[in-house]
């Protein structure tokens, strides 16, 4: 039996009737590397032979009584793997918009507390005789990291797999702690609390600058004046001689931050990397950098054709993981935020370039000037039952709407360059899918995997129904900086 951090119970807390906790992907299989039938059978059988590498499969929740203190994982008594990976398949001519369609449906129903906190799917149906996998499991349970660490788990280098593990021990589960027992627990944990605040509210008062530049970021101050990039010319005129305002405590509104509802939209795309890297070899950037600017016309676009393009920079919270060289191979959640501008106020794509160049160096500046541990204490702190409690709260009084810091949240996971196998199945694309929350709901995350940047873009259906345009446009301005690039003398 194991408590949760204060960080992975959040993701717990904030689950309300339309917010839901849970992240995860739709990996596009090739059934014909398998050597047999890829059947609902032969997928359960392949998971099933890797659950001892994934212990988390098996765990399932055990709340403290009254919500009093950070639940509890335990091996479930009664785990029944059928449950958990399911089957259907989609009506001809089984298109992308079909596959979308239905993997939102599934993304905004939630996971059942009572079982093991994930869920797959065997979709057929697709074109070319390929198969696609959904996955979800709860973000109380895994983060970027950890979650890569699951998936190399259950994915080969060959379709032949990899040899089973010699005589593995048969598995028992743990029957749940009684009540009393968790509330002995729950003020165990009580007494020892005022020492940890303390050292907490230390690390506050010393973080406290920190803190407050990364919500109030003065760029047009610290950065007079914006030089070009290599092999790209920045433009230096604009009302006020500056191409990005300073970061604001609270993002510009956008049709997308607003209360969002239980229903979803989901849209993917894919952009070669070599395209990518060719921008960063012209312009000495990072491939982060050339993603987010590319997010950032994106955006643009999709806010001019509504007719609500802010005429300051948007913000983007990008996670970074703070998991360090002992908490490698551990689950749960090692993650922190970072904001930055998103320079979608900027009408050129080298300008967008040159104006996430230094808003991404700023941003990690702010960031790691902050304790990174920071969040994950303050969340030691926060009671089950009154987080919960906070986050129906803020919904209600629409507070994230009204004071959000940022606008979306965009994420980039770098992922394997070589090809995989899921039970003999070649993998040909995995797209993520995460979560979105009252006053965010739009969220970008970009998986890299064989030469491609896979994106999943995740949305509240009624404040983006038209989700699948402001995926394309990721394409659309993609190809207008390789233009740039390529107008440029040599």
């Amino acid at each position: 039996m194991k408590q949760l951090s204060g960080l992975d119970s959040q993701f717990l807390a904030m689950e309300t009737r339309s917010v839901f906790g849970h992240v995860g992907s739709v990996c596009i299989l090739d059934p014909h590397t398998a050597g047999e039938e890829f059947t609902l059978d032969h997928l359960t059988d392949a998971i099933a032979e890797r659950l001892p590498l994934v212990p988390l499969f098996r765990r399932r929740l055990v709340e403290v009584p009254l919500g009093l203190d950070k639940a509890y994982w335990i091996d479930d008594p009664d785990f029944d793997i059928e449950f958990h990976v399911r089957e259907l398949a989609l009506p001809k001519p089984g298109s992308d918009r079909q596959l979308s369609e239905q993997v939102a449906r599934l993304h905004a129903r939630p996971l059942d507390r009572r079982r093991p906190l994930w869920e797959l799917y065997l979709i057929s149906g697709l074109p070319r005789g390929m198969v696609a996998i959904y996955n979800k499991i709860h973000h109380a349970a895994v983060d970027g990291v950890s979650g890569g660490d699951i998936l190399s788990a259950l994915l080969d280098l060959t379709p032949e797999g990899r040899p089973e593990p010699e005589s593995p021990e048969p598995y028992v589960g743990e029957q749940p702690p009684s009540s009393l027992t968790l509330l002995a627990r729950s003020l165990q944990s009580a007494l020892a609390q005022p020492g940890q605040a303390f050292q907490v509210a230390a690390d506050l008062i010393r973080s406290s600058p920190a803190i407050a530049g990364a919500l109030r970021v003065p760029l047009a101050q610290l950065l007079p004046d914006l030089p070009g990039l290599p092999g790209l010319s920045g433009r230096h005129d604009g009302e006020d001689g500056l191409l990005l305002p300073g970061v604001r405590s609270r993002a510009p509104r956008t049709p997308f931050n607003a209360n969002i509802t239980a229903h979803r939209r989901w849209a993917f795309t894919d952009l070669p990397l070599s395209e990518v890297k060719s921008i960063r070899a012209v312009t000495g950037l990072t491939v982060n950098d050339v993603v987010m600017a590319v997010c950032a016309g994106a955006l643009r676009r999709w806010l001019l054709d509504h007719d609500a393009l802010p005429p300051s920079a948007l913000i983007a919270a990008v996670p970074v993981s703070v998991r360090t060289e002992s908490q490698q191979g551990e689950l749960g959640n090692q993650i922190s935020m970072m904001l930055a501008g998103l320079p979608t106020h900027l009408d050129s794509a080298a300008d967008r370039l040159a104006a996430v160049h230094l808003a991404m160096g700023v941003a990690k500046e702010q960031h790691d000037a902050i304790p990174a541990s920071l969040l994950a204490d303050v969340s030691e702190f926060a009671m089950p039952v009154l987080a919960n409690q906070a986050w129906r709260l803020s919904a209600r009084l629409r507070l994230f709407e009204r004071v959000s810091p940022y606008n979306l949240i965009i994420s980039n996971v770098p992922g394997p360059q070589v090809p995989l196998y899921l039970g003999g199945a070649k993998l040909v694309a995995y797209y993520p899918v995460s979560a979105i929350t009252d006053g965010q709901g739009l969220n970008i995350t970009v998986m890299s995997y064989c030469g491609t940047m896979y994106f999943g873009l995740v949305a509240c259906r009624e404040l983006m129904p038209d989700l699948d345009v402001l995926a394309g446009y990721l394409r659309t301005d993609l190809d207008e900086m390789l233009a740039a690039i390529s107008a440029t003398p040599a």
